[in-house]
C-alpha cells in the first residue's frame, strides 16, 4: 500500500520540510511536536545550493531570500595571523550550482517552514503532543486519521528511533561548540560582510559568518572538550568560559576578543553511528535522528532538508516497505562520502606543526575556480524527485 497520509514525529527542519514535500506529492500529513511553541533556539545556518533548490521546490525559498545573505565567498584562514590561505567562491552559487547559497540564524529557517505549512492545506501541525512510543497503535490513538506511514524527525537525541530494532545511537565525538551571535555594533573590520570565513587553529577553529536576519554575525567555536550530557545546548559558566580562552590562548588577539563581546552558549557535539533506519513496515527515521555528523562541512541542515524531500518522492511512487528500502540504498552512500569528506576537514581544520604547514602549501597552489570544482558534487546535487514537483 502506498502512503496517503503521514505522522510525522519533531517540527523541526526535517519533519516540517517532509510535511511540505509530502503535500507538493498529494500525500497529507500531522506534524507532532511536544513543545507548546517552536522556541527561537539554535544559532546560524550555511544553507547551501542543494538544500536551497529543495526549499524551493516545497515553496519555502521565497520566504527566507529577503531575511537571509549570500555570500560572495567561504574563506580559510590563520586562527594567528588572520591571513587568508583560500577561498571557494560561492557568489556565483546560482549560475554554477543553479540555486543560492544563504547564510541566516536557523530560527529564521524554521519560522519559514512552519509558515508555509501552516499555509498548506494538506499538513497539520500539533504543538505540546508529545509522543512517548512511536508505534502505529500509539501514534494512531491521537491522530487525526490512522496513519500510512510514521517519519521520526526528532533529533540527536530522538525517543521515536527506539522502536526500531537495531536503530543507530548518539555519542559524543569528542569536540564541544561555543556559539555565539555578535551584534554589528561588536563586530570587529576582521569580520568580513561578503565571507564565510573559517580561522583555523591547533585543534581548534572559529567561523563567522553575518546574519542579515538578526543583525551582527554568527560566531562559532570548536575544539575538543567534555560532554554536558544530553543536551543540546546550555548556558556557558566561567569552567566553560575559561576553557574556551585556553584553547584559543595562541590566536590573534583581535579573533580572542571577540569572546568577550558576547554571551556564547555552550554545544557538546554528537554524532549518530551506523543502524537500521526503518522497521521494515510502517516506521522510519530521518535528519540527525539517524546520521547526525560533526558541523565540519557545514551540512547538517542540508541533510536533513535532502532526507525530508527525497523520502516524499519515494513514498509518492512506492508502497511503503519498497519505498523505505530505496529511500535507504539511495541516501547511504551520498551520505558516507559526506562524512569522509567532514572526517578529513576536522583534520585539516585542525592540523598543527608540519602537518599544518603541508595543508597551507597544498591550497596556495589550488585555484578558487578549481577548489569549486571540488564542490560539484556535494552543492550541484539533484535530490530524487526534484523534476516531480
Amino acid at each position: 500500500m502506498k502512503a496517503g497520509h503521514a505522522a510525522i514525529i519533531g517540527a523541526g527542519i526535517a519533519g516540517l520540510t517532509a510535511a511540505l514535500s509530502l503535500a507538493r506529492h498529494g500525500i497529507s500529513s500531522e506534524i507532532f511536536e511536544q513543545a507548546d511553541h517552536l522556541a527561537e533556539v539554535g544559532a546560524g545556518l550555511q544553507i547551501s545550493p542543494n538544500a536551497a533548490r529543495c526549499l524551493d521546490k516545497i515553496g519555502a525559498l521565497e520566504r527566507l531570500v529577503p531575511q537571509w545573505r549570500e555570500p560572495e565567498r567561504v574563506a580559510l584562514a590563520s586562527g594567528r595571523s588572520l591571513r587568508q590561505i583560500a577561498y571557494v567562491p560561492v557568489g556565483d552559487s546560482r549560475s554554477r550550482w543553479h540555486a543560492p547559497y544563504g547564510v541566516l540564524h536557523r530560527s529564521t529557517l524554521q519560522a519559514a517552514l512552519k509558515n508555509t505549512v501552516l499555509n498548506e492545506p494538506r499538513c497539520k501541525l500539533k504543538l505540546g503532543a508529545r509522543i512517548d512510543r512511536a508505534d502505529m497503535e500509539s501514534v494512531s490513538a491521537i491522530a487525526d486519521k490512522t496513519p500510512d506511514v510514521i517519519i521520526c524527525a526528532d533529533g540527536v537525541w530522538s525517543h521515536s528511533r527506539r522502536q526500531i530494532s537495531d536503530a543507530p545511537t548518539a555519542h559524543f565525538s569528542g569536540n564541544i561548540a561555543w556559539r555565539f551571535v555578535l551584534s554589528s555594533e561588536d563586530a570587529p573590520g576582521i569580520l568580513d560582510r561578503d565571507t564565510v570565513t573559517a580561522f583555523m587553529g591547533r585543534k581548534a577553529h572559529l567561523v563567522a559568518y553575518p546574519l542579515r536576519d538578526v543583525g551582527g554575525f554568527n560566531l562559532v567555536a570548536i575544539a575538543a572538550g567534555a560532554s554536558a550530557g544530553e543536551a543540546w545546548h546550555t548556558e556557558v559558566d566561567s569552567s566553560w568560559k575559561s576553557a574556551l580562552n585556553q584553547h584559543f590562548s595562541d590566536w590573534n588577539p583581535a579573533l580572542k576578543s571577540l569572546f568577550s563581546r558576547a554571551t556564547p552558549t555552550f554545544w557538546p557535539l554528537y554524532e549518530v553511528g551506523d543502524g537500521n533506519w526503518h522497521n521494515e513496515r510502517d516506521t522510519i527515521v530521518i535528519g540527525d535522528a539517524v546520521h547526525a555528523m560533526m558541523p565540519f562541512s557545514a551540512q547538517g541542515a542540508a541533510m536533513a532538508i535532502e532526507d525530508a524531500f527525497e523520502l516524499s518522492a519515494f513514498l509518492k511512487e512506492r508502497e511503503v516497505t519498497e519505498a523505505f528500502h530505496a529511500f535507504v540504498a539511495h541516501r547511504k552512500p551520498r551520505l558516507e562520502k559526506l562524512k569522509k569528506r567532514t572526517n578529513f576537514n576536522r583534520f585539516a581544520y585542525h592540523a598543527s606543526g608540519p602537518t599544518r604547514l603541508a595543508r597551507d602549501l597544498v591550497l596556495a597552489f589550488r585555484s578558487p575556480a578549481s577548489l569549486a570544482a571540488d564542490f560539484d558534487w556535494l552543492y550541484g546535487y539533484q535530490p530524487y524527485g526534484v523534476d516531480k514537483i
